[in-house]
């Protein structure tokens, strides 16, 4: 699976304790595909550009989760 699809499947994820899964499934699919980026010089400007933005979905993702926990009293992981 590449990294936009475990991406979606974070974003699109309603069960609340599989999401911190998934954004970390997302975290690694990403690192891995910069990885590539250091072989291929960098991969295309739109997809930087996507990367990016998914990086900052991934924040909110993780603030909405903050919120859910402490809302729920639950510990942080």
């Amino acid at each position: 699976m590449n990294w936009e699809s475990v991406y979606q499947a974070a974003v699109l994820e309603t069960d609340w304790s599989k999401l911190e899964e998934r954004i970390e499934a997302t975290d690694f699919a990403i690192a891995q595909r910069l990885q590539e980026f250091s072989v291929n010089h960098g991969g295309t400007p739109e997809e930087n550009q996507k990367i990016q933005d998914a990086l900052i979905g991934l924040s909110a993702l993780r603030r909405e989760l903050v919120a859910w926990r402490s809302k729920a009293g639950l510990k942080q992981a």
